[in-house]
């Protein structure tokens, strides 16, 4: 299985604290003697993981990007889940399914943005469709500082027959649009709940919104008529968590 790359201090710690088997080895930039690098160095030496000085050049190269903070770490993939997988899950789980389904979203800063937020929210799993959608690349990783190693990002071959079957697990779709009057905060989101967030632009595609139960839009005050896909997520999750708090 090949290597990949992943950076910066939060997802390179939360690896080693969360899996450490996957962590292969660990470059650090020269120069750097903090308190932070103590510890992922402390981490990595309990583990057994292989270590080395590079020249900021080294990593950027690495990289292709000066954003790695110091940090980089060449590391086994995590494990794929499956659709098969997920759908086992939810049905055995015992627990009402909180999921978050991204369509369309193509900007790995936004993927690894959801991802932040779906973690901080319970989120259960994150799904995509498997053509047009973000990679799980080092970009996203970063972003997400550790909450790819806890959410699951989960790759459907066909987006509204995955909802046609999460729907038979008793999960409702709530997709998220400005055509509509309802806002989300006029819906119910307590129970065992799918939220669909499209592209910018665009939004969802007709079919996925054809398959949602419920519609809702962010009520905006201001002069701007959008967010940003990971802001507005994040704004939708944590209704829905809100009102789950309350109902449990």
């Amino acid at each position: 299985m090949a290597q990949r790359i992943l950076f910066g201090w939060h997802a390179v710690e939360a690896l080693l604290e969360h899996h450490p088997e996957r962590v292969v080895r660990i470059q650090f930039q020269q120069g750097r003697d903090d308190r932070r690098r103590k510890h992922v160095r402390a981490l990595a030496e309990s583990f057994g993981v292989a270590m080395e000085e590079c020249h900021r050049r080294t990593l950027d190269e690495l990289t292709d990007s000066e954003n790695h903070q110091g940090i980089v770490a060449r590391v086994k993939p995590a494990p794929e889940v499956r659709e098969a997988d997920l759908l086992d899950r939810l049905e055995s789980s015992g627990k009402p399914p909180f999921l978050l389904v991204l369509d369309g979203v193509t900007d790995p800063h936004n993927l690894g943005a959801c991802l932040r937020t779906a973690d901080a929210a319970g989120v259960d799993a994150l799904i995509v469709p498997k053509d047009h959608s973000a990679p799980l690349n080092g970009v996203a990783i970063k972003v997400a500082s550790g909450a790819a190693e806890s959410v699951p990002v989960v790759r459907v071959t066909n987006l509204a027959r995955f909802m046609r079957q999460c729907r038979e697990l008793g999960v409702w779709f709530t997709g998220t649009t400005g055509d509509t009057d309802a806002t989300i905060y006029d819906l119910d989101l307590s129970g065992p709940i799918g939220l669909v967030m499209g592209a910018e632009g665009e939004g969802m595609r007709r079919l996925t919104r054809e398959h949602c139960d419920q519609l809702g839009n962010l009520p905006m005050a201001g002069m701007v008529s959008s967010l940003n896909v990971s802001v507005a997520t994040g704004i939708c999750l944590f209704e829905a968590r809100r009102q789950r708090l309350i109902a449990s």
